[in-house]
């Protein structure tokens, strides 16, 4: 099965982003993709945090979730739609959700991100907790025929969460959309994605916010297709474009025989 992992360089404009969005996606499927993933707030960096609460959409209406949908459904794709705001019960709170689209258009997962990034080293501040409200439990989507675990940026840090996904039965593919701050993604956006690709003997997509956006702030892009082995199948540094490659279930399975890792668990 292909895989594509989109990387964007969102403006303030949502409809400018929905629109790159669609093209990349066209050029997934074109590609022969039959999975393709966006990035995190691939439909908006706003010029001020609380931006995302002026676009929230209810869940199952607006156009962000259309465009993924008639996208998913038109271009016969599974889509992980990396993330958009909805709305919660607090105006003044969005819930940064996932949602998951199949190839006849039906929204089939979603998943609202656990973990809120801090961070201040004192020249770049950021605390999503300002305007979003966390998610409150772990999802894990069938998709294509896969055991889809859904994260999102900040999650990546937490092993735990993809070790909870992993409880029933073990994950084939991980998916990480993200907007990783360039300081922290040039420090820890690789270690911690071949990290997690091996200790839960998974593929893992990684699409990825990539360049200097319209608000003055500079994400680190890389994104990335990893196997089960920690190799990394395809990466785009910078700039709009897609990582490409292959999941290989008998490759999957080959690693997991090899190395039965997850059945020695003992905590």
């Amino acid at each position: 099965m292909k895989l594509a992992a989109i990387q964007m360089v969102s403006s303030p404009d949502v409809a400018h982003n929905l629109a790159r969005a669609r093209h990349w996606l066209e050029q997934a499927a074109a590609q022969g993709a039959q999975l393709a993933a966006l990035p995190e707030y691939f439909c908006l960096m706003g010029l001020r945090d609380d931006a995302k609460l002026a676009i929230a959409e209810a869940l199952g209406q607006g156009p962000i979730q259309e465009m993924l949908s008639t996208a998913a459904r038109e271009l016969g794709l599974w889509i992980i739609g990396g993330t958009l705001p909805l709305a919660t019960p607090d105006p003044a709170r969005v819930r940064n959700s996932c949602l998951v689209f199949a190839p006849d258009g039906s929204r089939v997962a979603r998943y609202d991100k656990l973990h809120l990034f801090c961070f201040d080293n004192g020249r770049e501040r950021y605390d999503e907790a300002r305007v979003l409200e966390p998610g409150e439990a772990p999802v894990v989507a069938q998709a294509a025929g896969l055991r889809l675990g859904l994260s999102v940026c900040y999650d990546l840090r937490f092993p735990e969460l993809y070790r909870a996904m992993g409880q029933a039965a073990p994950l084939d593919l991980i998916s990480v959309p993200a907007a990783f701050t360039h300081t922290t993604g040039q420090a820890h956006w690789e270690l911690l994605l071949r990290a997690r690709a091996v200790e839960n003997i998974a593929y893992l997509i990684a699409p990825a916010q990539g360049g200097l956006h319209e608000n003055g702030r500079r994400t680190w892009g890389h994104s990335m297709i990893v196997d089960p082995w920690g190799e990394v199948l395809a990466c785009l540094p910078e700039g709009e474009g897609l990582a490409i490659a292959e999941l290989d279930l008998e490759r999957l399975a080959r690693v997991r025989q090899q190395l039965p890792a997850l059945q020695h668990r003992r905590l």
